[in-house]
């Protein structure tokens, strides 16, 4: 609203100063102060009234050190990263803008389909809340609306980076094409000319293989949606753990944005340039102060947790807003966490079945999943493949050593533009 408002006032000259909202970066700095005060101050009111509500977490004992004292911490905190999320779009996001528009209903959407969920867990008094299927179908929902509108709208579009040899400097020389392209072109690591068109894959198609290409990129988001917030709600476990370790990727993912709407250090970085997508810089800034705002209640000890209504929204907006910046090809080293998480249980289930079957009785992998309450039980407790480490690592420990390995993959992730 005010981005509207001072762009008004700018054109008509009412007001000279009006220009700086015309600027990503003021208007991404605004929204991120904003966004961190709301969290911060308005979150403590919105947890009290969780608390006045009975909104309280249902603990399952498994075990584990300390597990137990967490019962009655009120849940659905998501809320809060909600709230201070959208409200400074609000004031600072251009409205217009498809890429804004796409990423706001990404909010909305999963932040009601994990609403629902936490609903119904707290009112059937126990961890059962939505059906599984029920969570698939919102979410590929979700990968169908962006890969759909990716695909029809002539707002999305990049230009091509072309890289051409300077004979007579011996310099390389990077140019991008006259006019902006609609191509279901994404980003990959470590290639030299790392734009990836998804119609390669379809060119035996002949004359449909553009229309197939993008067929296939949606069948991607799809995949990306879905697997990304899986993986973020299955994060979601120890105090801190999601919160962190998303934050640090979407800092990743907004100076990607940022890099990659700025056609000089598109240039510079030899990356696909994508008009238009600087806005989403804005929409990240916001989303980061609200999860570092957040995080200010959720670190250890927790006074809140986000519950699905939190983490379900969190993984599909670093999902979309890969897409969105054609990053979604490296989100497998960027967000392996949330994936190697996914896969912790994927695993126990397999083989558990697979033993069970086989020897009459299940065994484990890990002594206890997801990935990160492996670590929470000391060897000999669980019979499982791996056991070590031998002894348990305190909670706050696990979490910091997480957000370590999120920072260092964050930087690997930058590194492998460079390295090609």
């Amino acid at each position: 609203m005010l981005y509207h408002l001072f762009d008004y006032l700018d054109d008509s000259g009412a007001l000279p100063a009006a220009r700086l909202m015309s600027y990503i970066t003021f208007r991404s700095g605004a929204a991120l102060i904003l966004s961190l005060f709301i969290a911060t101050v308005f979150g403590r009111r919105i947890i009290d009234r969780l608390q006045l509500m009975q909104v309280g977490e249902i603990v399952r004992d498994l075990g584990l050190e300390g597990q137990m004292k967490k019962t009655g911490t009120p849940t659905m905190g998501g809320v809060i990263i909600i709230i201070a999320t959208l409200i400074p779009l609000l004031l600072f996001g251009n409205l217009t803008s498809v890429y804004m528009l796409l990423m706001i209903i990404s909010v909305m959407w999963l932040g009601t389909l994990g609403f629902l969920d936490d609903y119904l867990k707290i009112k059937r008094h126990n961890k059962d809340g939505m059906s599984g299927k029920f969570k698939i179908v919102g979410q590929v929902g979700l990968g169908l609306i962006v890969g759909l509108t990716m695909y029809l709208s002539p707002d999305i579009v990049i230009r091509e980076n072309i890289e051409t040899v300077d004979v007579v400097n011996q310099e390389t020389v990077i140019t991008y094409t006259p006019e902006n392209v609609k191509a279901a072109q994404t980003t990959i690591p470590f290639v030299k000319s790392n734009n990836f068109d998804y119609a390669w894959l379809t060119g035996w198609m002949g004359h449909g293989a553009v229309t197939a290409g993008w067929i296939v990129f949606i069948l991607v988001a799809i995949f990306a949606v879905t697997a990304t917030s899986n993986g973020a709600n299955l994060t979601d476990g120890l105090d801190g753990l999601c919160t962190g370790t998303s934050a640090i990727i979407c800092v990743a993912l907004a100076i990607m944005a940022y890099l990659g709407g700025n056609i000089i250090y598109s240039s510079y970085l030899n990356i696909m340039y994508i008009p238009g997508s600087e806005e989403l810089v804005v929409f990240m800034a916001a989303f980061i102060g609200a999860l570092v705002g957040f995080l200010w209640y959720n670190a250890f000890p927790a006074q809140v947790f986000m519950g699905d209504t939190g983490s379900l929204t969190i993984g599909g907006i670093v999902a979309v807003f890969a897409l969105l910046t054609r990053k979604e090809l490296l989100l497998p080293l960027l967000c392996a966490i949330y994936f190697v998480e996914d896969l912790s249980v994927m695993i126990q289930v397999i083989w558990f079945k697979i033993t069970k079957q086989r020897y009459g009785e299940g065994r484990r992998v890990f002594k206890m999943t997801p990935l990160h309450h492996h670590f929470q039980k000391p060897a000999g407790t669980i019979q499982a493949l791996i056991q070590a480490p031998h002894n348990a690592i305190p909670e706050s420990k696990i979490v910091v050593r997480f957000w370590i390995v999120g920072i260092f993959l964050a930087v690997i992730t930058f590194v492998t533009l460079k390295i090609r």
